[in-house]
């Protein structure tokens, strides 16, 4: 494809990054963040995919899966795990008597073996050991992913401000990403400093995540209509690690162990940073930070017009949007534990297909429809027939929910077995047009409406509705273990078309406070 490198005159005013270059008609330092983006979330979603089952048929039970999906041939000592004894203490119990299904259903599946993995058949009593360690570890995992998922979301708040106080974005983007690294490979290196691996995550995604998100902004003028689908090229780059760190990571921890699959998004991690180091001096446009210093500091505390109306309604559309990011967020907690347990993988030329490519199924979707809704939403906007940033979210919301339909269908016709990957599939494809009418359009609306002197800031605020969607994720999924999947999906089905509903029902002044963006 050609890159078609253009020099374009700089905006007067308008004080963008050092090269005028351009590329498919975007600055090319769109490029050089959809490059860094896309390997931090090689990184991220690795790992993210591999979370809750390590957790459960390894981590946190004493006859351990050596390999992702294979035997369970290993021993192991969760009390070994630093932290696991106080963070175990502050999680909820487990009623035996709900999990009594759930330990019936893995015995019968132990003790009959899967000769597609390889998997001889186990001892009864073995057998029971395993599923009654594994069932009850689910609602913990799910508490914890849930936990770990949604810090990630709470830190940005932190790193914004930072980013616009005192680092720069550029800065806070190297610290994150080297943390991020480190957490990681200590996940690699110690499986008993798990806790502290998480938490090196966490902290370094504070740094990383919305200063990325940010610099994507700083390299367009106001007013500049290239906005929106410079997100969602920058959407494209986050996807595309997603949909890559699955079929390695995954594979990896299927066929050399768990930690490999670790190590491989370590790695990518320090791909992303190495690009930003070598690319990005010339190709981004200035921090924030560096425009008020030059600025002075006394011109820039000046306060915009309207800023007070349009902080409170993207508060309130945050708020709005925990629902859909809790319903979101099953993908990696609950429909992953479905794709592992209840649907029937293929084997390709003798290779069996990993449960954690089902990861993979998202972000694929995405290359696929984003284009496509691009270019829609262009022909609509020289219309002028093109719907406005809000009703996007709403009508995001609602196909959210309704594509959980899909999985009512399949939990009805599967019942007690395993059954075709047709249903998550599905699911997942009608999931992803939903997260494409509210994630990347939500975006690129913090950063148009947002006062510039915090919008980094703003950006962390913008992922704080991550944070509490991802907690409630977690409580979400314990339902799994005690509700039958019918009624656990029709309500994941509700929870996504009310929340659309409340966004439209609040569509008119928020898009009054925000300019009718």
């Amino acid at each position: 494809m050609s890159t078609n490198v253009v020099e374009k005159p700089a905006e007067p005013g308008f004080q963008g990054p050092k090269s005028k270059k351009e590329i498919l008609g975007h600055p090319a330092g769109l490029f050089v963040l959809f490059t860094t983006e896309m390997w931090e979330r090689f990184s991220y979603y690795g790992m993210r995919g591999l979370l809750k089952l390590y957790m459960v048929n390894f981590l946190f039970v004493t006859i351990r899966q050596r390999y992702q999906g294979q035997a369970y041939d290993a021993t192991g000592n969760p009390g070994d795990v630093l932290g696991w004894s106080f963070i175990r203490g502050l999680l909820p119990q487990v009623d035996p008597a709900t999990l009594g299904q759930c330990v019936n259903d893995k015995v019968t599946a132990l003790v009959q073996g899967d000769p597609t993995k390889n998997i001889a058949p186990m001892a009864a009593d073995v057998a029971r050991s395993v599923a009654e360690q594994t069932c009850a570890m689910q609602p913990v995992a799910s508490t914890i992913y849930g936990w770990y998922t949604g810090l990630v979301y709470l830190t940005p708040l932190f790193g914004g401000f930072m980013a616009d106080r005192y680092l720069g974005q550029k800065r806070s983007v190297y610290l994150g990403g080297t943390l991020m690294a480190l957490g990681q490979f200590t996940l690699f290196a110690n499986e008993n400093l798990f806790f502290v691996g998480l938490l090196l995550l966490i902290i370094g995604n504070g740094f990383f995540k919305p200063n990325i998100s940010t610099q994507v902004g700083n390299l367009y003028p106001p007013g500049d209509k290239r906005r929106d689908g410079a997100f969602t090229i920058f959407y494209m780059g986050i996807n595309l690690g997603a949909f890559l760190t699955n079929l390695v990571c995954g594979t990896l921890a299927q066929n050399n162990g768990w930690r490999y699959g670790y190590l491989a998004a370590g790695i990518g991690m320090c791909l992303g940073l190495l690009i930003q180091f070598f690319f990005g001096t010339s190709t981004l446009a200035p921090d924030t930070l560096k425009k008020r210093e030059e600025k002075g500091e006394a011109q820039a505390v000046v306060k915009e017009d309207n800023e007070g109306q349009r902080i409170g309604a993207l508060v309130l559309l945050c708020a709005l949007n925990i629902v859909f990011w809790a319903v979101y967020e099953q993908q990696g907690n609950t429909m992953q534990t479905w794709a592992d347990e209840k649907t029937v993988w293929p084997v390709i030329f003798g290779f069996q297909v990993p449960s954690t490519w089902f990861q993979s199924f998202n972000p694929f979707f995405i290359f696929l429809f984003a284009p496509f809704l691009d270019r829609i939403w262009a022909k609509q906007a020289e219309r002028g027939t093109e719907m406005s940033s809000v009703t996007k979210m709403a009508v995001g919301c609602i196909i959210l929910g309704l594509s959980f339909i899909v999985m009512v269908a399949g939990a009805n016709v599967i019942g007690v077995g395993k059954g075709s990957l047709f249903w998550p599939l599905v699911c997942t494809m009608l999931l992803t047009i939903g997260e494409l009418y509210l994630s990347p359009i939500g975006l690129s609306l913090v950063t148009k409406v947002s006062p510039v002197r915090f919008v980094s800031m703003m950006m962390g605020m913008w992922f704080l509705s991550s944070f509490f969607g991802n907690i409630l994720s977690g409580y979400i999924g314990i339902l799994y273990t005690k509700w039958s999947p019918t009624s656990f999906f029709l309500l994941l089905m509700g929870l996504g078309v009310a929340a659309g509903l409340a966004i439209a029902a609040f569509n008119k002044p928020l898009r009054k406070a925000m300019g009718n963006h």
